[in-house]
């Protein structure tokens, strides 16, 4: 069986292929990303294949819409790469599968439209994630598509933590907390299992990237999440603000801000840009010396401390602490910063570990005294998507 797993953004559709055998998706054949797809933006392939990365610019005349071309662009090189042998699926990283879907589903019209109405919810993504479905069933029209959710994680989440404190019959039309991120944590707490006998306790997940959120594990199942109703909530992030009190919207309301004005500022213009003033991107903080950097990067910080504080108490405690996610893989400052100020939870860093986690592999970086785990594992959406879409065409 042979799977192709999407991502679509709004500039960008990432994809790997993950061949199925004996039942178990294995690391990506051939993975890569096609950008440049926003509107002006210039169209650039790169790809891994063999342990060797190649790159093109497809030819975009002045008439060619840059999804078709990258689509084409895929297709050639699926039949260079796989010679000749056939998809099985094609399994997409759909955000928000509000209260309909609590698993992975073969898409059709009726749950496209369904996805759609819960478009608002995730503006940043869903839009994009439906656009790759509809793009790559007409590209791939004889092969099942299937939708695997960020939200299926928390499906089971308890009472307690899903419900807002707001009459029962809001409730009742969904609003209500979900998760998010879902993909990532299935993919971490699979391979936490591998490495430690601490999967099975209690366990803090830290998915930490341009989209930033926290999960509390118990026997390998979420119990607590710092995403809600929306992927709004919790965490600072790259360009979204997290937890903000609902009062400063009202007030907002209050002097004429409308509907598209609100959703501009809480998606595009807060977090890590808002305050910095500089950019999203924790890298470009990390090289500056703008005192708003810096304000930028605490503020990141303290809110990672005290949100894992918050699910660590919901949780019963702390066996084990996971950084995953392009920052929390990649930023060993931030994980040094994280773990000092939770050394009253029983986490004690080894620093000469922790500077040598990259990312590239799965490493404890706690110390010898260190009454919690800390590990550093890098994230795989996409295989865990393949893996999904293989189990459900089984099913």
């Amino acid at each position: 069986m042979v799977i192709l797993s999407i991502n679509a953004g709004s500039s960008t559709l990432k994809f790997g292929v993950h061949d199925i055998e004996h039942g178990i998706a294995q690391p990506a054949a051939l993975t890569g990303s096609i950008e440049g797809l926003e509107p002006g933006g210039h169209l650039s392939l790169s790809w891994r294949s063999g342990g060797q990365v190649h790159r093109e610019q497809p030819d975009v005349d002045g008439h060619a819409e840059p999804f078709h071309v990258a689509l084409q662009t895929l297709q050639r090189l699926l039949q260079e790469q796989r010679a000749g042998r056939t998809l099985q699926a094609i399994a997409h990283r759909v955000v928000h599968g509000g209260a309909s879907f609590r698993q992975a589903v073969k898409v059709d019209a009726a749950i496209l439209h369904t996805l759609s109405d819960l478009a608002p919810l995730a503006p940043l993504h869903q839009p994009h994630n439906i656009d790759g479905i509809l793009a790559l069933g007409r590209a791939f029209p004889d092969v099942p598509q299937i939708a695997c959710f960020d939200t299926a994680f928390h499906a089971d989440l308890p009472e307690e933590e899903y419900l807002f404190a707001l009459p029962q019959a809001l409730g009742q039309q969904g609003i209500r907390r979900y998760g998010f991120h879902g993909l990532s944590y299935q993919s971490v707490s699979q391979t936490l299992a591998r490495f430690s006998q601490r999967a099975a306790g209690r366990v803090v997940m830290a998915h930490l990237g341009n989209g930033a959120s926290l999960c509390g594990m118990l026997d390998g199942k979420s119990r607590a999440t710092t995403m809600g109703f929306s992927a709004l909530d919790g965490l600072m992030m790259g360009t979204r603000c997290g937890a903000i009190d609902a009062g400063v919207l009202l007030h907002l309301l209050a002097q004429g801000w409308d509907h598209a004005r609100l959703e501009a500022l809480l998606y595009r213009q807060s977090g890590l840009l808002g305050v910095s003033g500089i950019s999203a991107d924790m890298r470009q903080l990390r090289a500056s010396d703008d005192p708003n950097a810096q304000l930028a990067i605490r503020l990141f910080g303290y809110r990672v401390v005290r949100e894992t504080a918050a699910v660590a108490a919901c949780i019963g405690g702390l066996d084990a602490l996971v950084f995953t996610g392009g920052i929390g893989e990649h930023d060993q400052l931030l994980r040094a910063d994280v773990c000092d100020r939770l050394a009253f939870l029983g986490v004690a860093l080894d620093h000469d570990k922790n500077s040598t986690a990259d990312g590239t592999q799965v490493v404890p970086v706690h110390s010898k005294s260190s009454q919690a785990e800390v590990w550093v594992i890098p994230t795989d959406e996409a295989r865990m998507a393949a893996q999904i879409a293989a189990d459900l065409l089984r099913q």
